[in-house]
């Protein structure tokens, strides 16, 4: 069985780069270099995330709840405020709000057809609880 996040670093990481770099060279303008650059890719995945060839498996623009978070994104990184380590802190954001959300069951489904996402928790609870039930079984 694949981890959550082994499925988000396979389907969701590259979704959220998707919207991303799209957003900065749409709406700001900047060259696929320049934002391949502020991401931590190659300029080649920058041009398949804008020409829709990479990242798509999930549309991040129709997940609402997510949208401000990928607009604080898109903003500080368009006039150079975020640091590569505050970058990465809001992309772990905007994962747990899409785990949360249930969009990444039927991904983990493909991943493993032996997975009930019915009985599935691990992306909807809060690890804190996860910690705190591990301890009380022990």
């Amino acid at each position: 069985m694949l981890l959550p996040c082994e499925v988000a670093v396979r389907s969701l990481v590259p979704a959220l780069r998707s919207a991303i770099a799209r957003e900065l060279t749409d709406t700001y303008g900047l060259k696929q270099k320049d934002v391949a650059r502020l991401l931590g890719v190659t300029q080649t995945a920058v041009s398949k995330y804008t020409r829709h060839v990479r990242g798509t498996v999930l549309k991040i623009e129709e997940v609402e709840e997510v949208q401000p978070t990928i607009e604080e994104i898109v903003v500080s990184l368009a006039n150079g405020s975020m640091s590569k380590y505050e970058f990465v802190t809001k992309l772990c954001v905007a994962c747990k709000i899409i785990r949360q959300k249930g969009l990444m069951c039927e991904l983990c489904k493909l991943s493993d057809p032996t997975i009930e996402v019915q009985q599935c928790f691990v992306c909807h609870s809060d690890t804190s609880y996860v910690q705190q039930k591990s301890k009380s079984e022990e």
